[in-house]
């Protein structure tokens, strides 16, 4: 009996939780605090680049990095990428925007040992209650202005302090 009960208490208080929880969500939207903290993402596509004779390449492209995002709208980074098996080391920093609906934009520049190789500017959506950001690059310049034509997509995972699975 005495367990029965209280096998009755914790469904009652899960089904309260839970509901509280939904309620919540519902109401509230996104602000620069729900993109807080740091991320893990990963970015593929393609890049289509000018060549020096007036052509253009394809360029197959990936990465994998870390963000650090603060309440201000701001934010830093770095990755590890690939284009067309060239690997190499990137750090970027950049601003952010978001709505209240969880959809914003990225604008970044990357860095290769403080070098300045590109600018690129990203437009996101926030998933799972603000836990996964799915985004497509919509633009992409050199330095000095050259636009390319990027079809990169990126899906990035909030980062959980590794204290949380010790608690």
């Amino acid at each position: 009996m005495r367990q029965h009960a209280c096998r009755i208490a914790i469904g009652i208080m899960l089904v309260f939780g839970l509901t509280t929880a939904a309620a919540a969500q519902v109401g509230r939207g996104c602000s620069n605090a729900t993109l807080k903290g740091a991320w893990g993402y990963t970015e593929t596509g393609s890049v289509i680049a000018p060549t020096p004779t007036g052509g253009t390449v394809t360029l197959a492209a990936a990465a994998v990095g870390r963000y650090e995002f603060d309440r201000a709208g701001n934010f830093e980074g770095e990755q590890d990428s690939s284009a067309n098996g060239a690997v190499g080391h990137d750090t970027k920093a950049g601003t952010y925007t978001i709505t209240p609906e969880c959809t914003g934009t990225l604008t970044l520049t990357a860095f290769r040992d403080g070098v300045p190789q590109r600018q690129s500017v990203w437009t996101f959506v926030l998933v799972d209650h603000g836990q996964e950001m799915r985004a497509i690059m919509t633009s992409m310049a050199l330095p000095n202005g050259i636009p390319l034509s990027p079809t990169m997509t990126m899906t990035a995972r909030r980062v959980l302090p590794i204290w949380v699975f010790w608690d």
